[in-house]
C-alpha cells in the first residue's frame, strides 16, 4: 500500500513540476500581445498552451508542417500563415492529434494546447477559441522562441 502511495505521489510530481523552453524578447512579447494585425495577405495564429495539469511535459507543436518548437505550461507561439486551410499538430502519448481550420486573410486565431491524462505520459489536445478568450489567455503567457 505504501508503495502504490509513494508511486502516485512521484507521479503527481512529475505532472505539476515546470518545464522550460527558449523564450524571446520582452519586447517582442509585448508587441505580439498588442494582437497586430497579421502582414499583408496573410493570416496569423497563436498557439498557447495554459493548462495546470503536466506543467513537467514539453510537447512539439507544428502548424501546416513548420515545427515551431516544444510548448511549457503559460507560454505562447506566434505564426503568420497562409489564407486556406491550416493544419496544427501537436505531439501526444501515441500519434500526434491535429486541428484544422479555414484561415481568412487578415484574421488572427487562437488554438489553445491542453495537456490530458495518458496511459504512460500525459498526451496534448487542441482547440480553437474565439477572439476574446484567446486574448485574455495570451496576455498571461510568455512568447517562446520558434524553432527556425
Amino acid at each position: 500500500m505504501r508503495m502504490k502511495l509513494l508511486s502516485v505521489g512521484l507521479l503527481g510530481l512529475f505532472l505539476v513540476g515546470c518545464a522550460s523552453v527558449p523564450m524571446e524578447s520582452v519586447e517582442k512579447d509585448q508587441q505580439l500581445k498588442a494582437f497586430p494585425e497579421p502582414p499583408k495577405g496573410q493570416a496569423a495564429v497563436y498557439i498557447y498552451r495554459d493548462s495546470w495539469m503536466g506543467k513537467a511535459l514539453k510537447k512539439d507543436v507544428t502548424v501546416n508542417g513548420k515545427k515551431l518548437g516544444a510548448t511549457a505550461n503559460k507560454v505562447f507561439f506566434y505564426e503568420p500563415i497562409m489564407p486556406g486551410p491550416t493544419l496544427v499538430q501537436t505531439e501526444s502519448e501515441f500519434s500526434d492529434n491535429t486541428l484544422e481550420f479555414n484561415a481568412v486573410e487578415g484574421m488572427n486565431y487562437f488554438v489553445r494546447q491542453y495537456i490530458k491524462m495518458g496511459a504512460f505520459v500525459g498526451g496534448a489536445g487542441l482547440e480553437l477559441v474565439d477572439e476574446v478568450t484567446g486574448k485574455k489567455h495570451v496576455l498571461g503567457t510568455k512568447l517562446a522562441k520558434s524553432a527556425e
